[in-house]
């Protein structure tokens, strides 16, 4: 095994490691993530602190099983118009979401920690602000059916890295952050913590 693991199921957050040419594996947090939404919602926990919180106990569900590496989590929640957006279900979720954010500007809250054993050794999170122009529905119906059901994948309905840049007009933030993941603050977090080595793959 190697000295990191990325505790997590998204395909852009590991695309992001591997560029970045780092040596780690690869495993799904061992929790029910809506289950854990649904309890923090229940006791009307900050809408603000989901992203952390959600982070943390990823990065633990595992790390508590595999005490030696460290264990990246992470998390991003959507907010427009005072009200938070998951993943979209289905193609007509994404279609329905995309139309409500089209227009209007709104926040990615992105958050990622670093667990090792029973302990949370280093927490980040960020905030992108992403300003959709006003597309007609016959682009976003060209544009649905270009990107496919990937656009499920992502709590926006798109990849800012491919053909989701086409749906806006401005964007105010980190890059990283915005794809789901903070790496600068992440890369520069594992070049320190206790002489850790950095293996590239």
């Amino acid at each position: 095994m190697t000295g990191l693991i990325l505790g997590s199921g998204s395909r852009a957050r590991r695309q992001i490691l591997s560029d970045a040419g780092l040596n780690f594996e690869m495993m799904r947090p061992l929790i029910d993530e809506g289950e854990v939404k649904q309890r923090l919602r229940a006791r009307k926990y900050p809408v603000s602190g989901l992203p952390l919180r959600l982070a943390q106990e990823k990065a633990l569900s595992l790390s508590r099983n595999y005490p030696g590496p460290l264990v990246i989590g992470a998390d991003q929640i959507l907010l427009h118009d005072n009200k938070q957006y998951d993943k979209p279900a289905d193609m007509a979720a994404a279609r329905q979401m995309l139309q409500r954010l089209r227009g209007d500007t709104h926040q990615l809250v992105c958050a990622v920690c670093v667990a090792c054993g029973d302990d949370i050794v280093w927490t980040c999170q960020d905030r992108a602000d992403l300003a959709m122009w006003d597309f007609p529905d016959s682009f976003l119906d060209r544009y649905l059916a270009s990107a496919g059901d990937r656009v499920c994948d992502s709590v926006g309905a798109y990849q800012l890295e491919s053909l989701g840049a086409q749906l806006f007009s401005e964007i105010r933030g980190d890059y990283f952050t915005i794809l789901g993941l903070p790496l600068l603050p992440l890369l520069s977090f594992l070049r320190q913590y206790r002489e850790y080595e950095v293996s590239f793959a």
